[in-house]
């Protein structure tokens, strides 16, 4: 259903149905570079996309859930781009200017003309930093919680650094 709602945005006045959506929503072009974002990109992002700089994605920086860095080449927007397929199931944090993160599903989806070429893609990004946070508090306590139970020592102490990046992520996201 999402699919076909934005495959119909390609025609007349996508621009201005785009607008309408409050959801972060930006299109590329066949080569990846964003060329049109509406406002809740701004906001999401914290920042405003650059026409003629950004490639592929409007935040900043991207990272996975597991705290890597996420090169924007990589993101899930490049591989619908590259391998001209719908990317779906993905999650990736974005990093603002400002230092604050937010979680967020990706729904990048391929755009193409009549003869069935490529003309960019359009991404809409779902916020899911509430849902990523709790998530990432549970394995802390997951870890904490093992860590009491194992005999050894440094096991346990290996379990409880992961509780600490667990909750320093999960503070992190917080902060947006």
């Amino acid at each position: 259903m999402l699919e076909e709602a934005l495959y119909a945005l390609a025609g007349d006045g996508w621009a201005l149905a785009l607008d309408r959506i409050a959801a972060p929503t930006y299109v590329t072009d066949a080569e990846g570079n964003v060329t049109y974002w509406n406002r809740a990109c701004v906001e999401f992002a914290g920042r405003t996309p650059e026409l003629g700089s950004d490639r592929w994605c409007v935040t900043w920086k991207l990272y996975t859930t597991g705290g890597d860095p996420l090169p924007h080449h990589a993101c899930p927007m490049a591989v619908a781009i590259k391998e001209q397929r719908a990317v779906r199931g993905a999650v990736a944090i974005a990093e603002r200017p400002d230092g604050s993160r937010r979680a967020f599903k990706p729904y990048p989806t391929p755009l193409f003309d009549a003869s069935g070429s490529l003309t960019g893609a359009v991404n809409l990004l779902v916020d899911v930093t509430a849902e990523q946070g709790r998530e990432l508090r549970v394995q802390a306590e997951r870890c904490r919680r093992l860590a009491k139970s194992v005999n050894d020592s440094q096991a346990s102490r290996v379990l409880d650094v992961m509780a600490i990046g667990y909750e320093s992520s999960a503070a992190s996201l917080a902060q947006g």
